[in-house]
């Protein structure tokens, strides 16, 4: 099992890094949140997991290990894949699902897409006895607004956008950053839609 790996950026997509080890380039799977923290050329070191399918092996990437974990236990809920487990993540942090979870909230759970009222239910159900491990920490609320912006910009400026760029998408999805509970991938996909326009 690949637990970790450590490297350089080679390559960045908002869902996704390549991370050169040792002259060999994994692909690895992440969150908007987590691929916004690089640029091309910088050193990375994630946590990870390696899906084992018959027609597949997927590696997964996460910036500590209560993402990591968060993302087995929503796997572990009848129904819910690897695809929409990493939604859930790239919404809410393992402290932010934690509370969610014992709460019983369906609404914020229903706030991730692909997660219905039925879905959410399943999570609350399954995961009640399971999330109390889980972080619940000041490092898991929701970035100041700086830190958003500027994981936002370096998105973007990974992603092959100029400086001047990333200032202008920032500036037309400023009204949708300032509610805290909007997602840093909500914001690059908005940010994207903001430059695809212009």
């Amino acid at each position: 099992m690949i637990s970790h790996l450590s490297g350089d950026v080679i390559d960045i997509t908002p869902t996704s890094l390549v991370i050169s080890v040792s002259g060999v380039g994994f692909q690895v799977l992440c969150t908007p949140d987590t691929s916004a923290r690089f640029q091309v050329g910088d050193s990375a070191r994630l946590h990870t997991h390696l899906a084992v399918r018959e027609d597949a092996l997927t590696l997964y990437g996460f910036s500590s290990t209560e993402e990591r974990e968060a993302f087995l236990l929503c796997q572990s809920v009848s129904g819910i894949g690897a695809k929409l487990a990493l939604a859930i993540i790239a919404h809410m942090s393992a402290g932010q699902l934690r509370q969610a979870v014992l709460s019983e909230n369906l609404v914020a759970l229903s706030k991730v897409p692909g997660v219905g009222k039925k879905t959410a239910q399943r999570l609350v159900l399954e995961l009640k006895d399971k999330v109390l491990g889980l972080s619940d920490t000041a490092e898991d609320l929701v970035p100041q607004e700086t830190q958003r912006m500027d994981q936002v910009k370096l998105g973007l400026q990974g992603l092959g956008y100029s400086p001047k760029d990333s200032d202008l998408a920032w500036a037309a999805i400023e009204e949708l950053a300032s509610d805290p509970s909007t997602s840093i991938s909500a914001l690059m996909k908005a940010a994207l839609q903001s430059l695809a326009k212009a």
